[in-house]
């Protein structure tokens, strides 16, 4: 059965969709099999693992609107054990199209719903908005990474993204957990960076993720070659965060050989 983790945060140009390519391929190396469900109208998840939007015949928008079998639209990408389920522009009109739906909060989790026995992990990259898409992503999820930049900005985007959160948790998803907090875009250099690290991890302790992801100019190439960072360059420092991202998410969820207890090394007083 697959675990199901949402990227989402409202606020655009976080690190949402880098988080969720770079992850999704992290694990898929670390053996485990992974599909990214691009939630995005933009697409750039579909085009950052190499496929170009303008030629995807089905996307899942047909999932949504006319009922398709989701299976038929996955595409293997390059990526060891790393699939997709990608997104079109159309899926900006599927907003409007939901909202005479039936249980139109609940769609998205009915169509993974015929894949978690196929996957060990499903990543759903959102779109930066609360829409109704987001709120699906949300529903159909088992829990939610939310990257959050070093910047004053992002912290003040925060508390709407855990409201809404709430919400979901109340009315439509009470098996919905937080994964973890991402700071993303640091850069050791700039003391506001070091503050808002400093800010996230006071307030919210356990919940923000030990791996932070550095500014890095191999980062921000990799989607112009339509690969994964880890595809891109296995020894930049952005692989190696994407890579310590996934070894701390399989840590969270004992999928690790290592028992919790024994990650533990106690340290003498002296030494």
């Amino acid at each position: 059965m697959a675990k199901i983790i949402t990227i989402a945060n409202q606020k655009g140009g976080v690190g949402k969709t880098t988080t969720s390519i770079n992850l999704a391929a992290a694990l898929g190396v670390l053996e485990k099999k992974t599909l990214i469900v691009d939630a995005d109208p933009q697409a750039n998840a579909t085009s950052g693992v190499g496929f170009d939007p303008k030629h995807v015949k089905t996307s899942i928008y047909e999932c949504l609107i006319n009922d398709v079998e989701p299976r038929d639209i996955i595409l293997t990408t390059k990526s060891p054990n790393l699939d997709i389920l990608p997104a079109h522009i159309d899926l900006v009109g599927a907003e409007i199209e939901l909202i005479n739906l039936p249980k139109r909060e609940t769609l998205l989790k009915y169509a993974l719903e015929k894949l978690k026995d196929d996957y060990d992990f499903i990543i759903i990259d959102c779109s930066p908005s609360l829409g109704l898409i987001t709120i699906n992503s949300l529903t159909a999820a088992d829990s939610v990474i939310i990257p959050v930049q070093c910047e004053y900005f992002a912290l003040e985007g925060l508390g709407k993204l855990l409201n809404t959160i709430k919400i979901v948790q109340g009315r439509l998803n009470p098996e919905l957990s937080i994964e973890g907090i991402l700071l993303t875009m640091y850069d050791t250099r700039l003391r506001l960076a070091n503050q808002v690290v400093e800010e996230v991890k006071m307030h919210f302790q356990q919940l923000a993720f030990d791996t932070i992801i550095h500014r890095n100019t191999r980062l921000g190439e990799a989607p112009s070659y339509g690969e994964p960072i880890i595809i891109h360059d296995a020894s930049c420092k952005g692989s190696i965060n994407y890579l310590n991202l996934a070894r701390e998410v399989l840590q969270k969820n004992k999928l690790t050989r290592i028992d919790e207890n024994d990650k533990i090394i106690e340290v003498e007083n002296g030494l």
